[in-house]
């Protein structure tokens, strides 16, 4: 609830839910998803997301404000977690279909990596984050990890350290990467108002629409990535690209 850049974002309405409802919502769509927990902080800030997931009947943990590396891993733990999957709270346009992706690779490959996702390099619109991970490496991580953005950020330190983590990727089956050029997560009020606008298009109780059904609606209405397009390739890497030995400056944008 306390994000500096749009406050309060993950309890904005969209299609009169909270963003945080229509966000487990997709999630749950994704049939290799695992017990959904919503990790939040001991902030009193928070409480209302605490009262949110009692009302719904979702499991929540509260912990650190700011360590979200101790966070997940006391989360995973509390529920004797082996593998870990982390998908952030401010993409509810993420696709099911992209979860089980990226779950299913991790799988089909159990004895050749300890993590995957699909953002190491990116290439799905931005938005669609998903990584996955064994507890063991996530429990490395904690001991290892000191930088702050290592802690901040949770899994910097699992995939800045090929040497020591086996790490795998998946990529978008199109052969594209929209990763620079579709922004579908939320941090500015512009965020929101595109996001807001693919829900008052798109959403229906009955189906969940898609990646392609998203493409599709902006094929037909370039009008609506405008609203938030500035913002396209930003991303919290922009901020630490001197401390970052795997990510390169085309891979964010300034602003």
């Amino acid at each position: 609830m306390s994000s500096s850049r749009l406050p309060f974002k993950v309890m904005m309405s969209l299609a009169g839910k909270p963003l945080l409802h229509r966000m487990i919502e997709r999630v749950n769509s994704s049939i290799l998803k695992g017990s959904v927990i919503v990790a939040t902080s001991t902030e009193s800030s928070d409480d209302p997301i605490d009262s949110f997931c009692k009302k719904e009947g979702i499991r929540c943990f509260r912990g650190s404000l700011n360590d979200l590396l101790e966070r997940h891993l006391q989360a995973a733990e509390e529920v004797t977690a082996e593998y870990v999957l982390k998908i952030p709270s401010d993409v509810p346009l993420i696709d099911p279909d992209v979860i089980n992706r990226v779950v299913s690779y991790f799988f089909k490959n159990i004895d050749k990596f300890d993590y995957v996702s699909n953002l190491h390099p990116a290439t799905y619109p931005d938005g669609n984050d998903v990584e996955i991970m064994t507890i063991d490496v996530l429990r490395k991580a904690n001991e290892m990890a000191k930088v702050t953005m290592e802690r901040e950020h949770t899994t910097p330190w699992i995939w800045e350290n090929p040497d020591v983590n086996r790490i795998g990727n998946v990529v978008w089956e199109t052969g594209l990467d929209y990763s620079m050029t579709h922004r579908w997560t939320i941090d500015y009020e512009e965020d929101y108002l595109f996001i807001k606008k693919i829900y008052d298009e798109l959403y229906s109780p009955l189906k969940h629409f898609s990646m392609y059904d998203i493409l599709s609606l902006l094929e037909r209405n370039p009008e609506i990535a405008a609203i938030n397009n500035k913002y396209a390739g930003v991303n919290w890497y922009r901020n630490h690209l001197k401390e970052l030995k795997t990510v390169t400056a085309n891979q964010t944008k300034v602003i």
